[in-house]
């Protein structure tokens, strides 16, 4: 319990402090755009490299907890691709709105799950997480960028309009980089490594600040279905399905507890990234991230307990 909270209170502070720099006007409106931008095509990109390129993943059952994750997510993804339609005539989903809840229900935020394992379990708890982090920010990147070419309200895209998209997407060629380095052992030199480390570093503050800039708390303070149903399937259903399917595989002890880890924290900061930059609902995105970072310190202890006894 006090590794999850210690993990998530500074986040949602990072969050409210990109909040106030905008209600304040401290940052003015017009400079808003530009650390999107750098977020989205430096940083996030750098971090990602290098963790990837870093993780240890000779000594962690890869294949079970790949199989598990990666089983989860395309379940939840079909599930949500499915409802799609009822939840348009039900509650007045629109597709950018539906790109949101997709990636709420989704995606995964790396920096909390890295900081509750390696608290938990030291080394071996960071090289499991990096295993999840392998096989799902690429699966998860790919599916998120489909959703937002067929469903943010764009004009419509050729195949090869959509594949271009996908290939110079930042958070897609930054895993490719970072999968390749780890699977080739290429050496990497010190200086450049510790350039990529330094821009990475940035990552997680930018990400959280401006998704505090992009909140508007009327909203926030009237959540409505998209944000349950965002809640519900990413904070219980998720974990649910992985760790049954982990337990399935064989996997067990502290693996198994990663494996809820990761499919038990909030979404990601970098989700508003990609809404803002590719037409997604984007404030709906940056309500489900902090909606859904407030009710991990409750759902997260519990989930992770019940799911690993």
């Amino acid at each position: 319990m006090s590794s999850v909270l210690a993990s998530l209170v500074p986040v949602f502070l990072v969050i409210m402090a990109g909040w106030l720099a905008r209600v304040t006007g401290f940052v003015e409106d017009k400079h808003w755009p530009g650390l999107e931008k750098v977020t989205y095509v430096v940083f996030f990109p750098a971090i990602i490299i290098a963790t990837l390129a870093k993780a240890e993943l000779a000594d962690v059952p890869v294949g079970d907890v790949g199989a598990a994750l990666v089983a989860a997510i395309l379940v939840n993804a079909g599930g949500l691709m499915a409802l799609r339609r009822t939840m348009e005539r039900r509650v007045g989903v629109t597709g950018p709105s539906f790109t949101s809840i997709f990636q709420g229900a989704t995606r995964w935020n790396t920096f909390v799950a890295l900081a509750v394992a390696g608290s938990l379990f030291g080394e071996r708890g960071l090289a499991l997480m990096a295993v999840a982090i392998a096989v799902m920010i690429p699966l998860l990147n790919l599916l998120a960028i489909g959703v937002l070419v067929r469903f943010a309200g764009g004009p419509p895209q050729s195949a090869r309009q959509i594949l271009t998209a996908i290939v110079t997407n930042p958070f897609i060629w930054s895993s490719a980089i970072g999968v390749f380095l780890n699977a080739t052992g290429l050496p990497v030199p010190g200086p450049l490594l510790g350039f990529v480390e330094i821009l990475g570093g940035a990552a997680l503050g930018a990400g959280l600040i401006v998704v505090g800039a992009g909140l508007d708390m009327r909203r926030l303070a009237r959540p409505g279905a998209a944000h349950w149903i965002a809640i519900a399937t990413k904070m219980i259903l998720l974990p649910v399905v992985a760790v049954s399917l982990a337990r399935g595989f064989g996997v067990a002890g502290d693996d198994l507890v990663v494996v809820a880890i990761a499919s038990s924290v909030p979404t990601a900061s970098g989700g508003y990234i990609l809404a803002k930059q590719m037409g997604g609902d984007a404030p709906l995105m940056a309500e489900i991230i902090t909606i859904q970072t407030l009710a991990a310190m409750m759902t997260m202890p519990v989930m992770i307990t019940l799911l690993t006894l």
